[in-house]
């Protein structure tokens, strides 16, 4: 048996996680607190040691594994493999991650972005399969996009294709990737949460009430997740803000629909989770804004993987690195 080894480094948490080669089933997984404030060597040092854990539940030895993927928020330096201060991993500057686990185990380890990895996860194992040219988007705490294109991950020059999130779609408006109404801004969990307190305000001036609030001392409470709740619930004031939302994100889709021409984009957690609030605005805009026979080959839809996205991210990294680094050869 061979088997993919699967490292997701996260600001709160590590997994390590096991696949065969041929099955998609996760074979093990083991979890740990990152705890970052220990520094970037302890950490390093978990990962190395959860691994053989790992190893050993999989009744595996070093040999049997052809490679190891580590999906990381960025910035970073794939082609190295090096972690490069990311926001969410204080102290992390310059870390040769992948050279330090290789090194130890002897088996090739690869590096991707967090959205390059869920990409390239979809595209093997989820929503994405069988398409040759994909659009992952993360529209979660941020906006950000994995490219693939001609049925290999792009990730541009030097590892900064697809941050669609910095994209402009108004000039004033939520803010967001540090720039006013831009897609991130729109299209964010932190960007709808802005969006609404901004509305809220107007909303009782103008002498009106939502579920959520009734006043000025409760907008502060208002999240995304609320406010989903409420639109579901039928709140009108939270469904108003989920279509604004939707029509938002129609106007950057059709940006990557015009530009890249994908036969699919897959769509993650918000989008994932409240899908009924938000495709009927993000459709309409996208019929108005992208070319019909470009939007005609593409299918928009949610993410499959969910909960396990992580695991088969950092898995499908090993895959994919394993898959070039073999074509090279």
């Amino acid at each position: 048996m061979k088997y993919f080894l699967g490292i997701d480094i996260g600001g709160t948490k590590c997994a390590v996680s096991a696949k065969e080669k041929d099955d998609a089933a996760i074979l093990s997984k083991i979890t740990f607190a990152t705890d970052s404030g220990r520094g970037w060597r302890a950490v390093v040092d978990d990962i190395i040691s959860t691994a053989e854990k790992v190893l050993k539940n999989i009744n595996a030895s070093f040999t049997d594994i052809l490679a190891a993927g580590i999906s990381c928020g960025g910035p970073l330096d794939s082609k190295n493999g090096i972690i490069m201060s990311p926001p969410n991993l204080p102290g992390w500057d310059n870390v040769p991650v992948c050279e330090i686990i290789k090194s130890h185990f002897g088996f090739p380890v690869f590096l991707q972005n967090d959205a390059n990895a869920c990409a390239l996860a979809e595209h093997r194992f989820g929503a994405g399969r069988g398409c040759d040219n994909m659009i992952f988007l993360t529209f979660g705490t941020g906006m950000g996009a994995g490219l693939v294109l001609n049925g290999r991950l792009y990730s541009g020059t030097n590892d900064l294709a697809g941050e669609v999130g910095h994209i402009r779609l108004s000039e004033s408006g939520p803010a967001g990737y540090g720039k006013e109404g831009s897609f991130e801004g729109f299209c964010s969990g932190g960007g709808i949460e802005r969006y609404a307190k901004q509305k809220a305000k107007e909303f009782i001036n103008s002498g009106k009430t939502s579920s959520l609030f009734l006043n000025e001392n409760d907008i502060e409470n208002i999240t995304a997740k609320s406010l989903a709740g409420a639109a579901e619930n039928g709140d009108e004031f939270s469904k108003e803000i989920y279509k604004n939302c939707g029509a938002k994100l129609g106007e950057g889709l059709a940006v990557l629909v015009d530009i890249l021409n994908p036969q699919c984009i897959v769509i993650g957690s918000i989008y994932a989770r409240s899908e009924k609030l938000l495709r009927s605005s993000m459709l309409e805009t996208l019929h108005k804004e992208a070319l019909p026979q470009a939007l005609s080959v593409c299918r928009i839809v949610p993410a499959e993987l969910g909960d396990n996205i992580g695991d088969y991210a950092a898995i499908g990294t090993a895959a994919d690195g394993y898959e070039r680094m073999s074509s090279d050869e």
